[in-house]
């Protein structure tokens, strides 16, 4: 795919972020993006997104945020 955005993520909550993520990017089914989610070490979560254009890497990095980010609001109200 010839697009592509990768984050690093430094978060204290980065191993429970990881692990609301994987059920929901497991079930992905999008033949024009893949969204990759890996646990880097105890504080750092590697999020790639690849997409084969433009519109559906946004598409995919909008999703793919916004759950990290309600992943992790979630993860401060326990």
């Amino acid at each position: 795919m010839p697009h592509e955005a990768v984050f690093r993520i430094t978060s204290d909550r980065a191993p429970v972020i990881y692990k609301a993520l994987l059920p929901e990017l497991a079930d992905e089914v999008n033949p024009r993006s893949v969204t990759v989610c890996e646990l880097e070490s105890d504080r750092v979560l590697l999020l790639r997104v690849s997409a084969k254009d433009i519109p559906a890497l946004r598409a995919a990095l909008n999703m793919a945020l916004r759950l990290v980010n309600v992943s992790d609001e979630v993860s401060g109200l326990v």
